[in-house]
């Protein structure tokens, strides 16, 4: 006799095996950051269906999935025909010793990454957040930055030996993450270049950079030959593209004109109906892209 929670566990498995993770057509693929979504995760992932948004990124759901849940992740994603593109290597990096800026958690950082790393392989994702954690008191920027170079080398050859690619994200310190360390992408693209590893990448949150520094589009250009992907929010608030001071549509053609064709990740929060505001918010990048 086979019991329901066997048979049911083996449908899956076979489902799982005679179907295929999507692979996005457009050359500029739509993904949405999950957490910005509300509902449950399966709420949330239906919504994003809905929207026609082709992929998804996670930070830290996967944390506690077993290999059954990942399973069932993977049959719901390709059942829906959404991608999942990325998740944090790093999902707890804020209450973790694992700074990349401190050569002291420099063990508990690689441990994390190559945690991470199995799980991405296990859902069948190609890339990684890589967060460089928070600034350390008492060290100097410059001890600082060298620990950071040195981390994201090291981690680039865990990446390396998985064949994926570990995306370092800048977060703004004004506003939303005060005391983060790599606070630009001018630094990020002054981190890749020290780095030069080819699964490090940068992630460009547009929204970030605006709020930190300003002068988007200049940097956009200097960075375009280290983006992996690009998040989008508008500012102030964080909200849908076009409801605050950035020129989404002149944005976007800017990166076309670049030749960039990877993910352009929505993480922004909807003001209204969220599945309304994502199509929205795709349309109009789709237009500006055209």
């Amino acid at each position: 006799m086979i019991d329901r929670r066997t048979l049911i566990a083996a449908t899956a498995a076979s489902a799982l095996a005679q179907t295929a993770p999507p692979t996005p057509t457009a050359a500029n693929i739509s993904s949405v950051m999950l957490w910005t979504l509300k509902g449950s995760f399966e709420e949330k992932m239906e919504a994003a269906a809905k929207a026609g948004i082709q992929s998804v990124e996670f930070v830290g759901e996967h944390a506690e999935w077993d290999a059954a849940a990942i399973d069932r992740v993977k049959l719901l994603a390709r059942s829906l025909k959404l991608g999942i593109d990325t998740i944090s290597s790093t999902p707890f990096w804020s209450r973790m010793p694992i700074s990349m800026v401190d050569p002291a958690q420099r063990d508990n950082l690689l441990k994390e990454v190559r945690k991470n790393i199995d799980a991405a392989q296990r859902l069948e994702i190609p890339m990684l957040l890589l967060m460089s954690g928070n600034a350390i008191p008492g060290k100097t920027y410059a001890e600082q930055w060298a620990s950071l170079v040195e981390g994201a080398k090291r981690c680039g050859d865990l990446a390396a030996k998985a064949n994926v690619t570990l995306i370092v994200e800048p977060l703004n310190t004004k506003v939303n993450h005060k005391g983060y360390f790599l606070d630009s992408c001018v630094a990020g693209v002054k981190l890749m270049k020290e780095v030069n590893h080819p699964h490090i990448r940068l992630l460009f949150d547009l929204y970030h950079e605006q709020v930190q520094v300003g002068d988007v589009t200049r940097t956009l250009r200097d960075a375009m030959p280290y983006v992996k992907v690009f998040h989008i929010a508008d500012n102030p608030g964080r909200n849908d593209p076009g409801t605050g001071e950035m020129n989404y549509p002149f944005l976007y053609k800017e990166i076309k004109k670049a030749g960039y064709t990877g993910f352009l990740t929505m993480e922004y929060i909807p003001l209204g109906d969220q599945v309304k505001s994502l199509i929205a918010a795709v349309d109009s990048m789709r237009k500006a892209l055209a």
